[in-house]
């Protein structure tokens, strides 16, 4: 089958669109394609609706809890851009006022008096012109903010996947671990049941039964262990797809997984996956937002030792005070503008405190940078070693199992012969049973390990990877 691709990036952008405002040049939402979309589920439908890998990521992309709540935290994140631009936009104020007061309290003289009703309004443009970097700063704040938010909601996208990914390949593992021990229960059956016919038959003791039925109680609790493991993972997996489960669903969840436990080639070397994951991880690119936010908060903390200059501009009516007779119709108005100049000469060492503060803050973030930098790096070395495990392990099992069955054979053949004996045959059972188990397990491991190893690159997802 020809890899479909499904990039982590691809899904961070279903939603960066929120956050185009905020000067992030961002393409609309890429969603894989598959024959068997699984969004558009009715509440009971899904059970029995067909689900490969990419279905499960796409479901999970629109369904899953911690998403929906990642892309609220990136809208909100949109919201703190737009506050902290605020301070270098203009701000428009109107104004508005009406007075009476009691006519004894008025003062007048001659023959003249104050009115005892007074109103006034106005409109007034302020904008700051210079105030020490503070908006220069802001608005290289909001344009780092907006990139962080992005970062950090690509990191939950891309563990979320993960999570899905490996919960969908466990309830894989489970389903083939009922198959091969369902085999095994089935072989150890006919096994007992043949000893049984032979001991009908006078042709073996009573104890070659007894030993079979031991076989076969033995197998069992593995069986049903299998069968648990299957319940588990299919309520992991529902759960990670954002589903909530029919009351009248209390045994096995009937979910038609459609793709198999397959290795697929995948070779990558360690310098590169080291490269690609300094390049590629989100969680670094968010970090690195962070501490050149911390960096712009010096500059802001910094421009407290600068002034402030103001410059206004406004319209204004109110009422005549002086004009007789005094009537509320008759009012003047007219234009002002102006500036306005503050300076703190000496503010308590408020602002020493406050630069004090931020350069430790950005001493903070890079430290936080370095020391990610080098987790991730382990992350990858780490991933790295468990793949070529998983690697080299799933080619020693390539040719077991059909070692163990021509074991087995064998085995049937020579008691069947009177040369060998139902120890024998007993005992190629269970190699059989154990070289099924671990060629499956191989191929989870070697499944589990390459997603593993793909989120520690920050790579993309694709569906020859989900194999």
């Amino acid at each position: 089958m020809k890899p479909i691709s499904f990039g982590m990036s691809a899904a961070a952008r279903c939603v960066l669109t929120a956050v185009v405002l905020v000067d992030l040049a961002l393409s609309g939402p890429v969603r894989a394609q598959s024959g068997n979309a699984g969004a558009n589920a009715s509440e009971t439908g899904w059970l029995r609706q067909p689900l490969a890998v990419v279905d499960c990521l796409n479901l999970a992309l629109t369904q899953n809890a911690d998403i929906l709540k990642a892309k609220s935290d990136l809208e909100a994140a949109h919201g703190v851009v737009v506050q902290t631009r605020a301070v270098a936009l203009p701000h428009l104020k109107a104004t508005g006022q009406f007075k009476e007061t009691d006519g004894r309290a008025v003062e007048g003289f001659a023959n003249f008096s104050l009115p005892k009703q007074d109103w006034n309004s106005g409109l007034q443009l302020v904008q700051t012109v210079y105030d020490g970097g503070r908006m220069t700063a802001a608005i290289r704040a909001g344009r780092a903010t907006a990139k962080q938010a992005v970062a950090q909601y690509q990191t939950v996208i891309a563990d979320t996947l993960l999570r899905v990914r490996l919960a969908y390949y466990d309830d894989l593992l489970a389903a083939q671990e009922i198959v091969v021990n369902e085999a095994s229960v089935n072989l150890l059956q006919k096994e007992l049941d043949d000893q049984k016919h032979r001991y009908e038959a006078g042709t073996v003791p009573r104890f070659n039964v007894l030993r079979a039925e031991v076989a076969v109680a033995n197998q069992r609790p593995a069986l049903i262990r299998a069968h648990n493991n299957d319940r588990l993972a299919k309520n992991n997996l529902a759960n990670l797809l954002g589903y909530h489960l029919p009351a009248e669903v209390w045994e096995d969840l009937p979910l038609r997984l459609t793709d198999t436990l397959a290795a697929t080639p995948y070779s990558v070397k360690l310098p590169d996956a080291l490269q690609r994951a300094l390049a590629n991880r989100s969680e670094l690119a968010a970090l690195r937002k962070t501490a050149e936010l911390q960096q712009l908060n010096i500059i802001n903390a910094r421009s407290g030792y600068k002034p402030t200059l103001q410059a206004f501009a406004g319209y204004g009516w109110f009422n005549a005070q002086f004009t007789q007779p005094v009537t509320l119709d008759h009012d003047i108005h007219g234009w002002n503008f102006g500036g306005q100049l503050s300076w703190d000469l000496f503010d308590g060492m408020l602002t020493r405190g406050k630069v004090i503060e931020a350069k430790a803050h950005y001493e903070r973030a890079n430290i936080d940078v370095d020391d990610t930098g080098r987790r991730i790096e382990l992350e990858v070395r780490t991933a790295y070693s468990t793949f070529s495990e998983a690697r080299e392990l799933l080619d020693s099992q390539l040719k077991v199992q059909e070692q163990a069955e021509e074991s087995l054979r064998l085995a049937r053949a020579r008691a069947e012969a009177g040369t060998g004996t139902q120890l024998d045959v007993l005992d190629a059972q269970t190699s059989l049973t154990q070289a099924r188990t671990t060629q499956v397990q191989a191929l989870h491991d070697y499944a589990t390990a390459r997603a593993r190893l793909e989120r520690a690159m920050g790579e993309d997802v694709t569906a020859s990877g989900a194999k």
